[in-house]
């Protein structure tokens, strides 16, 4: 099972936890560390199960739910507020039809905000995935999307 082989890659010592979890949560294809995972990572690193679940609810960039094929981080970083996160945000749950935290029904997209991404010179910002684009605009934002949509 892949999952074994991931936990194999590294050792059972408790500094590689996130190490772990990422690659559980990257090799799910819902994007997300399930209940089942988090008891792998617990019994193999031989903490409590509370322990796993405690630093995977801690971190923002662990899911404990099913996500869609394409996270979008919208940046609300003020930097990124100041230069109209706010309204694409609105722009975003409009043209999804989802609320932050929630899936479209097709399960493809997710829709996230984070404190800050670091790029605040190209504000407003998101992450689409592993991919940080800037300057954004409601018509970059449809660009985006349709592209995500025709790579599937």
């Amino acid at each position: 099972m892949y999952k074994e082989t991931i936990l194999k890659k590294f050792e059972p010592r408790l500094d590689n936890i996130l190490y772990i979890l990422h690659e559980l949560q990257d090799n799910n294809e819902q994007h997300y560390v399930s209940k089942e995972d988090l008891k792998l990572c617990a019994d193999y690193l031989s903490v409590p199960y509370s322990f796993v679940h405690g630093v995977a609810t801690f971190y923002t960039m662990f899911s404990l739910t099913p996500r869609g094929r394409n996270i979008i981080r919208l940046c609300d970083s003020p930097p990124c507020h100041l230069m109209g996160s706010g309204s694409l945000l609105d722009y975003l749950k409009n043209k999804l039809k989802i609320d932050v935290g929630e899936t479209t029904k097709d399960g493809v997209f997710t829709l996230e905000l984070t404190s800050c991404l670091g790029v605040c010179g190209v504000a407003p910002a998101l992450m689409m995935n592993n991919a940080t684009i800037g300057k954004l605009t409601p018509e970059k934002v449809d660009a985006i999307l349709e592209e995500r949509r025709k790579s599937l």
